[in-house]
Parts: C-alpha cells; sequence; structure tokens
C-alpha cells in the first residue's frame, strides 16, 4: 500500500471530461490515502480554434486568462489544475528532428506550469502517473525532479492513425525512459515489455454498483415485446471496433432470436444491412442509469469485436457490466479476454458464436450467474490501484537497492 505520498496524474482525459476515463477513476482512489494533483492537458492552438465554442474550451480560456480560478479542490486529497498555457499543434507533424524542438518547448511550458502547483501545494516525493500522455509529459520526470515515472497503457493507441506519425516513435522512447510501464491487459503489457522489462498486467478496476439486478423493477417499453431469447450488446457501434459480418451472420442463422443493439452509431452502422435484417432492433442511445435495466433484459449478452491492432489487447469494461448482471456472455477471443476465458464463451469466428450463444442459452443456471457477478465485484478500482501500489512498491526499492536496469 502506497501511503502519504504526492502524486501527479497527467493523461489525455480532463477531469471536467464528458465521458468517463480510468485514470480519473484512480486518482480518486489513490486520494484516499495519498494527495493527488490531477493535471488537467493543456489547450493546443488548432483545439483552441477548431473547438472555439464548446463550453469546455471557454471554460479553459478563461483559466489561461485568469478569470477563473486554476485549481480546483475535489476533496481532502486532490486537487484539479488547469494549466495557464498554449502548446503548440504538433502531432502530425512528420519531421522528427522538429517535432522533437517543438516537443521540448511543450513540455518546458507545460512542467513550468506544474510547478506552479508543486510549489502551491508544497509536494514532495513525487509520483508521476502518466495516462499514455506520450508527447507532452515526455521529459516530465526531470523537468520537475520527481521520484518515479509510471507510464500507464490502457489501449493501443499507435494503432490508431491519429498517433502513428510519431506516437510509434516516443511512445517506445517513453516506456523505455520511464521506471515502470502498467498496463490493463495482458496483451499491452506484452508489448511495453520490448521496451522495459518492468512493464506489467494490473488489471482493471470497474464501478458496477449500478449493474446489480436487485436494482432493476421494471422492463423498458421499447424491449419488453421483443421476442425471446433477446441476445444483445450495449455499446457504441463503431465499425472500427464492432463486427458488422458477424452481428449479421449471428441474425440470420438464428431468425427465432432476436438481436437488441443499445447505442450510438456511426454512419457506416447507420448505412449497414443490418437495418434491413427483422430480427435485429436497435434500440438507440439510453442514459447511463438505464443501461442495466436493458442488460437486464437479455439472454445472452454480447461483445463482437473485430479483431484489429486497436481491439485485440483492450480490456472492455462492458464484460464486468455484463457479469455483474450474472449474464451468460459471448465474446471475441482475444489475448485480453484470457482472463475471462473460464466465465464468458470466447469465439473465434462467426459460426462459432452462434454455436456458443446456443451453448450459453442451453448451460445458464443461477449458480453460473452468482459465480459471474463475484467475478465482476471482484475487479474494484481499490483492487487495480493495490496491484499497481504493489509494482511502484517494487521498483522503487529496486531504484533504492542500485539494481535496477541503467539503460
Amino acid at each position: 500500500m502506497i501511503k502519504n505520498r504526492d502524486i501527479i496524474m497527467v493523461g489525455l482525459a480532463a477531469l471536467d471530461s464528458r465521458i468517463g476515463s480510468n485514470v480519473i477513476n484512480l486518482a480518486k482512489v489513490f486520494s484516499k490515502n495519498n494527495r493527488v494533483l490531477y493535471v488537467n492537458y493543456p489547450l493546443d492552438r488548432l483545439t483552441i480554434i477548431r473547438e472555439r465554442k464548446d463550453p469546455l474550451i471557454i471554460k479553459r480560456r478563461k483559466i489561461i486568462k485568469g478569470k477563473l480560478p486554476q485549481i480546483e479542490r475535489i476533496n481532502q486529497n486532490m486537487w484539479s489544475f488547469f494549466p495557464r498555457t498554449v502548446l503548440e499543434s504538433i502531432n502530425q507533424l512528420p519531421v522528427d528532428w522538429l517535432f522533437d524542438i517543438l516537443n521540448k518547448i511543450n513540455n518546458k511550458r507545460f512542467a513550468r506550469e506544474i510547478r506552479i502547483a508543486i510549489r502551491k501545494l508544497d509536494f514532495k516525493d513525487i509520483i508521476i502517473f502518466n495516462d499514455t500522455d506520450m508527447f507532452r509529459s515526455f521529459y516530465l520526470k526531470e523537468l520537475i525532479g520527481a521520484k518515479t515515472h509510471v507510464y500507464y497503457t490502457r489501449d493501443n493507441m499507435v494503432a490508431v492513425d491519429y498517433w502513428k506519425t510519431q506516437g510509434i516513435r516516443i511512445e517506445a522512447a517513453i516506456m523505455k525512459k520511464a521506471d515502470l510501464v502498467v498496463a490493463n491487459s495482458t496483451y499491452l503489457a506484452e508489448l511495453a515489455s520490448r521496451f522495459n522489462p518492468h512493464s506489467y498486467y494490473v488489471g482493471q478496476g470497474c464501478d458496477v454498483s449500478l449493474f446489480d439486478k436487485k436494482l432493476i423493477s421494471s422492463v423498458p417499453d421499447d424491449i419488453k415485446d421483443i421476442k425471446k431469447p433477446v441476445i444483445g450488446y450495449i455499446g457504441v457501434l463503431y465499425t472500427l471496433r464492432l463486427d458488422i459480418e458477424v452481428l449479421a451472420h449471428i441474425a440470420k442463422s438464428r431468425p427465432e432470436w432476436s438481436v437488441v443493439l443499445v447505442g450510438p452509431e456511426d454512419e457506416a452502422f447507420k448505412e449497414s444491412e443490418l437495418h434491413q435484417i427483422e430480427n435485429i432492433h436497435f434500440l438507440g442511445s439510453k442514459k447511463m442509469d438505464e443501461l442495466p435495466s436493458y442488460l437486464n433484459a437479455f439472454d445472452v449478452a454480447l461483445n463482437p469485436q473485430k479483431l484489429n491492432e486497436v481491439t485485440i489487447g483492450n480490456y472492455p469494461r462492458k464484460i464486468d457490466e455484463y457479469l455483474a448482471m450474472g449474464k451468460p456472455t459471448v465474446a471475441t477471443k482475444t489475448k485480453a479476454m484470457e482472463v475471462f476465458s473460464d466465465f464468458v464463451y470466447l469465439a473465434k469466428d462467426k459460426e462459432e458464436y452462434v454455436k456458443l450463444i446456443e451453448k450459453a442459452l442451453q448451460e445458464n443456471t443461477p449458480e453460473k450467474e452468482i459465480e459471474r457477478e463475484k467475478l465482476a465485484r471482484s475487479h474494484t478500482w481499490d483492487a487495480n490501484a493495490e496491484a499497481i501500489y504493489k509494482r511502484i512498491e517494487e521498483i522503487e526499492k529496486l531504484k533504492e537497492n542500485g539494481t535496477q536496469r541503467k539503460d
């Protein structure tokens, strides 16, 4: 257990973001026993121009101009910090030497702001917890004099076009120089180990408190009359991540099943053949607190991920939500899904999806549902933080003993 330390959190998600993020959940857990400074990412010039009408960007500009406070207290041990600086927009710059010069300038601006908060809060013996902030925080450890730099990888970011230009080179370099790399999937830990031998899988937290059958009192109107069995998916319907062919095959192979999809669609999904298949039902986006009621109406839950560089290493949080409700679940077989292999049916292809859904329907029992619920409820953010603490303690002890690698 790490206690009474000063932790600086940097990353890709702002604390006032409209969507959740792992690093936000971890920051709140870390702050139970440590002081935490959550550094919101600084604005860059292009973002200010492109998103100038966004209320969050308007707020940031007021902070930069000194019209709003730079530091907000979140709880007794946690502060949210907004840098009063603007960085150059260089992520897509193809010239390595020019990128490196401008990135160092950006890093110095960013670190200068963070040092203001360090002095104000009197932070010492600092741990940096870096949520994939590979560019802006590349030099942060040396620029603020931190003791330990932990790099956190939760997505294979460099598989996405936006990050490829400089990310492939820079993420490898920042992983190599970090004291420690922690990952939320075994696949990402293996990738990181190519650059840093101190790379570890630490699991994933998930708040499944909403996903409790005892809290469900009714069935939503738009699903209650859909014919059983209901084979369902909850989440964003994006072609980058979900396999349309698998969904079409399931529905066509078993017209007596109802395939229910809950969530927003991208354009490719909207234009796909799925909308012409009679036993596929699109229910659209729902509020977070409505999702458990829809999930409760499923007979089998699905996660038909595409197999690609983006998805293969992902830890899908929705699996914990499915299991917390006791639902038999069928998902695409990936490296990251191996940790669920005793509780989730893992399919290699569209044909196996149909076979395993049939098996899931036949084999489900109250006892199996209880076991699934127990597993999901063991994946807490506190447990996730404990696993990270353990690795930090190990690496700091190695450094104190002078046995950490020198490269």
